[in-house]
């Protein structure tokens, strides 16, 4: 995880602090554009929800992608996970703190962002199935097992 932390000394961050953004934030963590925007995505509904459950999240994404990229954001402190709700925590350790002033600078901001224009080359569809049996292979496959 290549975190710039030179983006975030005193000077650049006052700069970023005027515009705070998702992408910003996603950018941070990911350096690929499409786990960038699908980070960005999850703290997005989390942002506009207040608290998520996953069983709210939009069918656009994999229940799995979802769960994936929220419990990232509860690994980097992002995001805490309580009553099987993810909410933005309120407790940041102390490298990340200018950070964390950027986030919650994003969090405050009432702004309505647009994610499919902030990330414009990202694929933000399911993915094909590229691989595993076929229902009715595993069917003909269950049958000459048991025969």
């Amino acid at each position: 995880m290549p975190i710039k932390y030179w983006e975030y000394e005193d000077a650049p961050l006052k700069e970023k602090l005027k515009d705070p953004n998702v992408k910003e934030v996603a950018k941070i963590y990911f350096e690929n554009e499409t786990k960038a925007y699908r980070f960005a995505r999850a703290l997005y509904e989390v942002k506009k929800k207040g608290q998520l459950r996953l069983k709210d999240c939009n069918p656009e994404l994999p229940l799995a992608t979802w769960k994936r990229y929220l419990d990232f954001g509860v690994t980097v402190g992002i995001l805490k996970h309580e009553g099987g709700m993810y909410e933005f925590t309120d407790r940041y350790s102390k490298p990340l703190k200018n950070i964390s002033t950027y986030i919650k600078a994003w969090i405050d901001n009432g702004k309505d962002e647009d994610l499919a224009i902030m990330f414009a080359t990202a694929k933000t569809g399911r993915q094909q199935k590229r691989g595993g049996r076929r229902i009715q292979e595993a069917e003909e496959q269950q049958e000459q097992t048991q025969a």
